[in-house]
């Protein structure tokens, strides 16, 4: 029996949803990008690189996992061009349940001899234990999240997230403080886990249905499959590379390498972890409509350049005085340099990420395959050798060599709809080297870390947003309006 179909959203609304739904997500993942940088920054000072390093270690061997829980149903539900049905969700339900309970069953029988090839202690037997529960309670909430993104109601979406990150921060902090070591993360991911569940199935009821039917499982299948091979190149281009690297490197070098991905990865994921996630479901709804699909992936570029350029670059001039400012965090200086390096990475792909979520809703995924391919085998070709060479560093130096590939996406796009792409990105990168220029200045007449960090940030962001509204202020003006005003139609 299907759904009630869900009333048809014209493109205008579809633009406008989708932007309130990045604002939403934007706003609301500030708050935790906020929860998580000082939760983050806490738990560095009170825990050292080693125990990171188990957790970053163990965290990609559960990430392994997660692969093979869902074989591409959830995302072929959201691409669906039409309604999903009763049939289709209790199929995707009932197929991702039996796998997940299987691999977690096999996952727990087998901690033991993970954690005597890794040489875990007790707290690291049991964060890899208490994660494999938590990839569990995880699972449960994949359809009420489809739902939600379908309908592009991200404001509800983001809600269960705030709950989950304010649990696992809280919680880890508050037991790291008590020196119980890697195992704070552990009971942090089991309190995530379920405060996580029980609030999203709060915001967004669904009754769990056991059923396979099928015709809509080889529907679902026929995109599912193929995205899911992409997925497992991406597992083994990046969460393999973790956990073949735990094996290679001392785990505090892997905390150093973590360190320096997350915070150079700020941007990617206050910015472009948004506007991917509202845009995949609004361009899979635009992909009748190629003009219009054209002129949505050209504002996703300008606004991930205008929004995550700046921040990038602020982060790289303001990382090391932050380092000198706080003596209990010098022990994170060897990983400065790859912290610039993953930083310019991080760049690239953010250029390169929207055009591959195109690619994606319009049911490339043949395009999307090949590119990972590359990407998978460059990075097991380049990665070990540089560690060979240049210690923890070379991972990061190879993310950027494998960066400068990120062409790919925007030819293998062109073929399909006519993408201007610098004309895009000229406006914020001209602002961006201004505020470079400004941030330079600073440096050379601060005298101490903490002036340069107070001062820099001020004249930083402050030549940014005046350089940005000199060139784009027509541009971004009906999104303040839509932003401020949201009943007035906006033809952005």
């Amino acid at each position: 029996m299907e759904t009630s179909k869900q009333a048809e959203i014209d493109p205008q609304d579809i633009k406008q949803r989708s932007f309130k739904g990045v604002i939403a997500l934007t706003s609301r993942t500030f708050v935790l990008q906020v929860i998580a940088l000082v939760a983050t920054f806490i738990l560095t000072v009170l825990l050292d690189p080693a125990t990171f390093g188990i957790f970053f270690v163990v965290t990609a061997i559960v990430n392994f996992l997660n692969y093979f829980s869902d074989i591409g149903l959830a995302a072929a539900l959201i691409q669906k061009s039409e309604e999903p049905t009763d049939e289709d969700l209790a199929t995707t339900f009932t197929i991702q349940q039996i796998m997940i309970t299987f691999i977690v069953i096999v996952a727990l029988l087998l901690s033991q001899y993970i954690g005597k090839f890794y040489r875990f202690d007790a707290g690291g037997l049991f964060l890899l234990r208490a994660l494999i529960i938590s990839f569990f309670l995880s699972s449960l909430k994949t359809i009420p999240s489809v739902l939600l993104e379908r309908k592009l109601n991200f404001t509800k979406l983001i809600i269960p997230q705030i709950i989950e990150s304010l649990t696992f921060y809280s919680v880890a902090i508050v037991l790291a403080y008590y020196k119980v070591g890697v195992a704070s993360f552990a009971w942090a991911a089991i309190f995530r886990g379920i405060t996580g569940t029980v609030a999203l199935y709060i915001i967004a009821p669904w009754k769990p249905s056991l059923q396979i039917v099928p015709s809509s499982a080889k529907k679902l299948l026929s995109f599912g499959l193929p995205y899911q091979a992409n997925s497992f190149l991406a597992l083994l281009k990046d969460d393999l590379l973790t956990v073949f690297l735990g094996k290679i490197l001392p785990f505090s070098a892997i905390g150093y390498i973590g360190w320096a991905k997350k915070w150079a990865e700020i941007a990617l994921r206050l910015i472009m972890d948004n506007i991917i996630k509202v845009t995949f479901p609004a361009y899979s709804r635009l992909q009748v409509k190629p003009e219009l699909l054209t002129k949505a992936i050209h504002k996703s570029l300008v606004f991930l350049s205008l929004l995550s350029f700046p921040i990038a670059v602020g982060m790289m001039f303001m990382i090391h005085p932050i380092i000198e400012v706080i003596p209990r965090y010098i022990k994170w200086e060897p990983a400065i340099l790859s912290f610039y390096l993953f930083t310019i990475s991080s760049i690239l792909a953010t250029l390169s990420s929207p055009l591959i979520n195109a690619l994606n809703a319009l049911g490339k995924v043949k395009y999307t395959f090949i590119m990972m391919l590359i990407w998978t085998v460059l990075t097991w070709a380049l990665v070990p050798f540089m560690v060979f060479k240049f210690g923890f560093n070379g991972v990061a130096m190879a993310s950027v060599i494998i960066g400068l590939t990120s062409f790919m996406p925007l030819m293998f796009i062109r073929k399909i709809i006519p993408i201007i792409f610098i004309s895009q990105i000229i406006k914020p990168l001209m602002a961006t080297i201004g505020m470079v220029v400004v941030l330079f200045l600073v440096r050379m007449i601060t005298k101490s870390s903490l002036e340069r960090i107070i001062l820099g940030s001020l004249m930083g962001f402050a030549t940014y947003i005046f350089l940005i509204y000199l060139m784009m202020e027509q541009e971004i003006k009906p999104y303040i309006l839509l932003l401020f005003h949201p009943k007035i139609e906006n033809k952005i």
